[in-house]
């Protein structure tokens, strides 16, 4: 796994062995930065269910100010931790908070709020995606307009809560999609 555009192009990223963490694939972080295209440069970035932090780091190399990185998992923090070291990203430009993602997203309004592009890659077994997006539109961490982009799977449709609208159709990759949503307001 590598860094694939921006200022640490081609830099390699570690990942924790196991199938715990499921790294988002180069492939799937090209497509998604290609739609998104220029407006990374200078967001805000909520990275939650962060696992190695791939496409955190992917904004923050392509011009995104600054990127929180949400992980409870020992071993994917630990990991996280060693790719933003190895990538010299500190304090000011990057921040990793340990922890479950949905109980820390009031703690994350009040301090770091509010962001202009949410990535969410919840297990794809037990319905955080849907949580979580139910969570989003009312935990004042979403600034208007601001873009929120799901990786689930493509057997378990997502709902698009009050707050949220389509942006563009889901992008598919194998057994896996990119959902595209805006916050309203």
């Amino acid at each position: 796994m590598r860094v694939i555009g921006g200022s640490e192009r081609g830099r390699r990223l570690r990942a924790p062995r196991g199938q715990r963490t499921r790294p988002t694939a180069d492939r799937m972080r090209v497509t998604l930065f290609d739609i998104l295209g220029p407006s990374v440069g200078g967001a805000r970035v909520l990275d939650l269910f962060a696992g190695t932090g791939a496409v955190g780091i992917e904004a923050l190399s392509r011009g995104a100010a600054r990127a929180v990185f949400v992980e409870r998992d020992r071993d994917a923090l630990r990991v996280l931790r060693a790719n933003l070291a190895a990538l010299r990203l500190g304090r000011e430009e990057a921040r990793v908070v340990a922890g479950d993602a949905l109980a820390l997203l009031p703690t994350l309004a009040a301090s770091e709020a509010p962001f202009d592009l949410v990535f969410l890659d919840p297990p794809y077994a037990g319905g955080w995606a849907t949580r979580a997006l139910v969570a989003l539109p009312g935990s004042r961490l979403l600034r208007p307009g601001a873009r929120v982009v799901v990786q689930h799977s493509v057997h378990a449709p997502l709902p698009v809560p009050a707050g949220l609208a389509a942006a563009r159709e889901p992008r598919r990759f194998g057994d896996t999609a990119l959902t595209f949503l805006e916050a309203e307001g």
